[in-house]
């Protein structure tokens, strides 16, 4: 694999995403997963399946009526039999309610394991500050698990 493959996964990855495409999301994803959002929502890293990655992306991301995750150029280095990929980000999160339209933006950097196949064996995220609010993450969530809203039936 090369670097380039290995930077094409993270972009594929984030463009599946906020595209809701959980079959181009587990196309990239690597049968379990190293996740650590530790610097966002406290807790501990876990290793998950992709499948329960995907389901967990799936109650929350379509309440959003947009995401869009905008790195910055992929750097690529050699990691071990595969690669790290390092890249800054602002993940946006936009909720629309009515009249009401509101903006949760988390800013940081992302360092992302590719295998030597070109899968995501890990993502790492750290957090530099956020912008708006958070409390959208909840009613995204709650829209998900009530069947409407957002996108929900995209």
């Amino acid at each position: 694999m090369t670097d380039s493959r290995a930077a094409d996964a993270v972009t594929a990855l984030l463009h599946a995403v906020d595209t809701l495409d959980w079959n181009g999301v587990l196309a990239v994803l690597a049968g379990e997963v190293r996740l650590d959002y530790t610097s966002l929502w406290g807790g501990s890293v876990e290793s998950v399946a992709a499948s329960e990655v995907v389901t967990r992306w799936r109650g929350l991301l379509p309440g959003f009526d947009t995401t869009q995750h905008l790195t910055g150029p992929v750097l690529v280095s050699p990691d071990g039999a595969g690669f790290r990929c390092a890249t800054t980000v602002r993940a946006y999160h936009h909720l629309v309610d009515g009249s009401n339209r509101a903006t949760w933006m988390i800013a940081g950097r992302y360092d992302i394991g590719v295998d030597a196949g070109g899968r995501i064996t890990a993502i790492t995220l750290h957090a530099s500050y956020e912008d708006g609010d958070r409390a959208l993450t909840e009613a995204a969530s709650a829209r998900c698990a009530a069947g409407a809203g957002g996108r929900v039936a995209a």
